[in-house]
């Protein structure tokens, strides 16, 4: 389900900020399988004109992907979890961990889609992670063609 506000962007956030006015469309966590991160792939109405839905599919699919690959439990991982038990974790003073490699996949997968498909479009994608993992947001950077 998605939702939109009309409301500013947050203070102290290190990004470029979008407008303050400007209309926002959040894409929800997908709860169907658990708890795992997963965005619902439903095309919000908000963005028909301004998006193709093949665009906004390809991108949600991707980012449940890597978000899939971050979650998994791999002989990698379950090593990587013993190292830290028997280094009480300070292993990951000198190491990123699995996950933290995923979301730099994700920060660097956003930071390109913005580039090539949404900013072209006056859109703009946030990184799931400076929303706690919650939502994906969408920023409308400029008026709807038909207003």
């Amino acid at each position: 389900m998605s939702n939109h506000h009309n409301n500013g962007s947050r203070a102290g956030e290190t990004e470029q900020m979008a407008p303050s006015q400007c209309l926002k469309v959040f894409i929800q966590r997908d709860y169907s399988e658990g708890t795992v991160v997963k965005f619902q792939t439903r095309f919000p109405q908000e963005l028909d004109g301004r998006l193709e839905r093949q665009a906004f599919e390809a991108t949600i699919n991707r980012l449940n992907g890597y978000f899939a690959e971050a979650e998994s439990a791999t002989c990698s991982t379950y090593c990587e979890g013993c190292l830290a038990c028997l280094t009480a974790y300070l292993i990951y003073i000198c190491k990123e961990t699995h996950y933290e490699k995923c979301l730099k996949k994700v920060s660097k997968f956003v930071a390109e889609q913005n580039q090539t498909v949404y900013e072209p479009r006056g859109l703009k994608l946030t990184d799931p992670s400076m929303r706690g993992l919650r939502v994906i947001e969408i920023s409308c950077l400029d008026r709807p063609p038909n207003a």
